[in-house]
């Protein structure tokens, strides 16, 4: 498939460099707005915005939503105002929102400038919620119906009304005071006698949202509940807006590669990796690395302290690196499946007794298998007719198990935590679970082996 793409933008190039305007557009025509977007992207040059100019006026308004920022900002530089109006009047006033938010300044003053005043004084009004929240994605171009109306009126409406929405498979019913009582389909009104009035076949039991509800959460609910689209209601619950299934998607992803950054101890960044600088990479991953790199500290301040128990039997030295890093893989494997379920609702801070003792008889399991296979490993090759050989074995294997318990009600409980407080929980993710069982773990280590061979 990418071959293909290649071979496209090439060809695409070619014809643009030889003024062949009508079979460039025959072509782009055929094409997904998507990919035409992926060609505009990988073309970057001044002739872009001629490019851009063959599309038929709809394609290219959802040809423009598919770009990148930079290739975005591109095209405005290239536009004239007209041509800028253009583009704008046929965007969803959401898609403008997301625009405005994306731009520098001196790009949003024109493009506002084109907007009419409506669509200024709705994306002025949008601005204002706050980000990361329902009210920053939904968009107010919905079918609204009356709960008087007959089918028939409902199904005209859609026809005068439905061209500029951005979807009208779903209606809302609100009373006079725009009050959220109802929704209703196309197809229930479709399947209606003409005669039918809306508040005879609308589902009165509607799930909503309020403007201020986190994203992430409205999100999730459309995996919940399978919808195409979310209502948003304001606190006297009159509908202000509603949430798309393709807002929604947007938001789950932007989500997840957060929390992957933030597990992978690297600022989240609003940038796809290769349009990121040399520098700007490493402004999103030094600070993580400072502060764990002087949390590791503590580790090399409990290894001098046991300096002595060290040298008086060297080969217990030997096996803190795989202590400690037993202890730091399974932290991290509890950490990411508690995060999980935490995004996913599954669990709350109220379920961590239950979530503790499930990782504690976990750990036990772990820790013996582990402990079991380390001692005949060690018996048999590592120290095999050394002196105190069995009790070195038992000092080790007992510390596997003790650090496996552990690390993993420590990366189970530290991110329920975080949730509980209200700090992102992939924070406590993978780095710094690592590095304060790598911590623990010695401590653990070293009090058996003072205990045990009397060091």
């Amino acid at each position: 498939m990418e071959t293909v793409k290649v071979g496209i933008t090439e060809t695409i190039r070619v014809l643009l460099e030889e003024k062949k305007f009508n079979t460039l557009r025959d072509i782009l025509v055929t094409l997904k707005p998507y990919d035409i977007a992926t060609i505009f992207e990988e073309l970057q040059d001044e002739k872009t915005p001629l490019l851009f100019r063959i599309l038929p006026k709809e394609l290219a308004a959802e040809t423009f939503v598919e770009m990148d920022d930079e290739t975005q900002k591109l095209l405005i530089h290239g536009f004239s105002d007209t041509e800028l109006k253009e583009v704008v009047d046929e965007l969803f006033i959401d898609d403008v929102v997301d625009l405005v938010e994306e731009m520098p300044a001196n790009v949003v003053k024109r493009i506002l400038k084109q907007a009419d005043k409506d669509t200024r004084k709705t994306v002025n009004e949008l601005l204002k919620y706050p980000e990361d929240s329902a009210g920053s994605i939904m968009t107010t171009e919905y079918i609204v119906l009356r709960p008087e109306m007959t089918a028939e009126q409902s199904i005209k409406r859609i026809r005068r009304t439905g061209v500029d929405k951005e979807t009208i498979y779903i209606c809302y019913v609100t009373d006079d005071n725009s009050k959220l009582i109802g929704i209703t389909s196309v197809k229930d009104l479709l399947l209606s006698d003409d005669d039918v009035i809306v508040s005879e076949i609308m589902e009165e039991n509607v799930i909503c949202v309020n403007t201020l509800d986190d994203q992430e959460k409205v999100a999730q609910m459309f995996s919940n509940y399978n919808f195409l689209a979310l209502p948003v209601v304001d606190t006297e619950n009159r509908l202000v807006g509603i949430v798309t299934i393709d807002d929604a998607i947007d938001v789950l992803q932007e989500e997840a590669t957060e929390d992957i950054e933030k597990m992978a101890a690297v600022m989240p960044s609003d940038k796809p990796y290769m349009k990121t600088s040399v520098f700007g990479i490493y402004k999103k991953r030094i600070p993580w690395l400072l502060v764990l790199m002087l949390s590791a500290t503590f580790t090399s301040a409990i290894i001098s302290h046991f300096e002595s128990a060290l040298a008086s039997v060297i080969v217990l030295s030997s096996f803190i690196p795989m202590i400690t890093g037993t202890g730091g893989n399974a932290g991290s494997q509890a950490s990411v499946s508690v995060i999980r379920a935490l995004s996913l609702g599954e669990i709350k801070f109220c379920n961590a007794v239950k979530v503790l003792w499930k990782e504690f008889r976990v750990s036990i399991l772990c820790g013996v298998t582990l402990a079991a296979a380390n001692f005949i490993k060690l018996m048999i090759f590592d120290l095999n007719g050394k002196e105190n050989a069995l009790f070195i074995g038992l000092v080790v294997s007992l510390t596997l198990i003790g650090t496996i318990i552990m690390a993993k009600l420590i990366g189970s409980f530290l991110p329920m935590v975080a949730h509980k407080i209200g700090v992102d929980p992939a924070v406590m993710a993978s780095p710094l679970i690592t590095t304060i069982c790598d911590a623990l773990s010695l401590l653990i280590y070293f009090g058996i082996a003072t205990t045990i061979l009397h060091i």
